[in-house]
């Protein structure tokens, strides 16, 4: 059996054409050897897996490659030397190397000293250290690497000219994903290879690392679903789907669709972020300009355009806004998954339109998913208690299929927010006016304007004793008059006939049982001239008592009143 290589070390760059996203660094050091002007102390500082080390090697064999043939990748034993400071952090390894340092090279025209994790150096050693890398002798040259530069003392710094190594961008890192799949013949898949460069987060080492456990895991064949499986990567689809059920308001979809996230063994942090990330994404797709910073596979960047145009940006910065407020409230958070769903709820309803008075965040209520009223037939008759006997005067049979339907008005979309209309509007649906179809065959008995009285001022007390003292109140405005199988009531002003109009539905149902006549109609007449017997200010009830008492003006001169 072959032994295995891990890639970081098999595909390890030679020459600095091989470094990846370094390029500014790479040709000031190649520049800096051809025209002899390299300094004597060079400090390499950035994040992890980014080449310091590499490059560190790479100019250690350039240096003398015009004095040597020697092309060993086997540290370069004649005239390289590698320490690593987080082993040999003592004083004693210091003055080791300074006393080596004094030895000119065998071959070649320098000694090249890397020093690696040079942070981990004791404050003794680095004071022991001064002297010598102030003034080193002339064949020697220390490259100092760390990813920690603000723990080396700043005496150490300002003898060092210092090379800053930047993260490498997920687009350089997929390409050169690309180059090592195709040596060693694995077919990827592009987005497979993007979503490995996005969880190395700027390093190459891991990048190489993750590839080797995808390719272990899934083989020759590299597909965006082995690498999400394989890494515990939340899909990007499941965020394509969740912003399409927020932008269709479906609050119940969307929470049963995070149900199932968790279910997968996700946490409800790291989908909140994602969705978060998600949203800026859809916010830089939407512009020509920033489409640039959209650093995903091109079947994805596709998928981001496309649902790009379904949003706004008023939505987009309110959705960024509240996702972001979640995963910052999220771990001090006693009800983590509440958090989120409410969070959720609160983006679903973003787009929802309504009368929505500010930009608060709020949620939709649950009135608004109902699938509707259900109406109950008429002639169902009411299971009575044993102990109570039901009297009926007249029994009429009627057939099933001439039952009365009750066609509903007011399906107008709801509105939910807390505003007056909506507020009023929510009153109008507790009591539906329910026109119904003349259907032949039903009862029509004859009937008097006494017992339409009678029945109009009990269904009245009713209504006050249900607490709805308001209709009550209009109700009792004037008497209802028969004429033929038409009830007619007057009143006032229209304000109070839309309010009886709203509630007539249960009276006219009342009366026509009541009085075994179906085809009574109720109909709400309004009389100006009525108006003018209520007194409403304080002037027209002035007005009032004069007319009933001639004395009250004098009255209001002696005792000089305002009204």
């Amino acid at each position: 059996m072959e032994h295995f290589i891990v890639s970081a070390r098999k595909y390890r760059p030679q020459t600095f054409e091989e470094v990846v996203g370094q390029q500014a660094i790479t040709n000031t050091l190649e520049n800096a050897i051809k025209s002899n002007h390299l300094a004597q102390a060079l400090l390499f500082t950035g994040p992890r897996g980014v080449g310091k080390t590499t490059c560190a090697r790479i100019l250690a064999k350039q240096i003398n490659q015009n004095s040597t043939d020697n092309s060993d990748e086997n540290d370069f034993a004649f005239n390289i030397f590698e320490l690593d400071a987080a082993s040999n952090n003592s004083v004693d390894d210091i003055r080791n190397l300074t006393e080596q340092v004094r030895i000119p090279p065998q071959t070649g025209k320098y000694k090249v000293y890397i020093i690696d994790e040079v942070h981990m150096l004791s404050a003794s050693a680095f004071n022991a250290f001064l002297k010598t890398l102030e003034e080193p002798p002339a064949h020697a040259i220390f490259i100092l690497a760390t990813t920690e530069k603000h723990k080396i003392i700043p005496t150490i710094l300002s003898r060092c000219q210092i090379f800053d190594f930047k993260r490498i961008g997920v687009l350089d890192t997929k390409k050169y994903l690309e180059k090592i799949a195709k040596q060693e013949g694995v077919i990827a898949e592009d987005d497979a290879l993007h979503i490995i460069a996005q969880k190395a987060d700027g390093a190459m080492r891991d990048a190489l690392s993750i590839f080797d456990r995808v390719v272990s895991f899934s083989g020759n064949e590299l597909t965006r679903k082995a690498v999400t499986e394989n890494l515990n990567v939340l899909d990007y689809d499941e965020y394509f789907k969740a912003t399409d059920l927020i932008l269709e308001n479906k609050i119940p979809e969307v929470l049963i669709h995070f149900n199932t996230i968790l279910g997968k063994g996700f946490e409800g942090h790291h989908f909140i972020t994602g969705l978060a990330s998600h949203f800026r994404d859809l916010l830089v797709a939407k512009d020509k300009i920033t489409i640039d910073l959209l650093e995903v596979g091109d079947n994805a960047k596709k998928k981001y355009l496309t649902q790009s145009k379904k949003t706004d940006l008023k939505f987009l910065l309110q959705a960024i806004e509240l996702a972001n407020n979640c995963d910052l409230k999220y771990k001090t958070s006693k009800n983590q998954r509440l958090l989120v769903e409410l969070t959720l709820m609160q983006l679903a309803s973003i787009t929802f339109n309504s009368e929505k008075k500010n930009n608060k965040p709020y949620i939709i209520a649950s009135l608004h998913f109902n699938t509707g009223i259900v109406s109950k037939p008429l002639f169902i008759p009411k299971t009575a208690p044993s102990s109570t006997i039901l009297k009926q005067e007249k029994k009429v049979d009627i057939p099933k299929k001439e039952l009365v339907k009750p066609t509903l008005k007011n399906t107008a979309r709801r509105p939910s927010a807390l505003s007056l209309k909506s507020i009023n509007h929510k009153k109008e649906l507790e009591v539906i006016d329910v026109e119904y179809e003349e259907v032949e065959g039903l009862p029509t008995d004859e009937f008097s304007e006494q017992k339409v009285i009678q029945l109009w001022n009990q269904h009245r007390k009713k209504l006050e004793d249900l607490g709805k003292k308001s209709v009550a109140s209009i109700m009792n405005a004037s008497k209802p008059t028969k004429k033929e199988n038409e009830i007619h009531f007057e009143l006032p002003n229209n304000l109070m006939k839309d309010q009886l109009a709203r509630a007539k539905g249960p009276l006219l149902k009342y009366l026509r049982e009541s009085l075994n006549n179906f085809k009574i109609k109720i109909v709400i007449d309004v009389n100006e001239e009525v108006n003018k017997k209520y007194a409403y200010t304080p002037r027209e009830k002035y007005e009032k008592l004069k007319e009933k008492n001639s004395t009250m003006e004098l009255f209001k001169k002696t005792f000089d009143l305002d009204l």
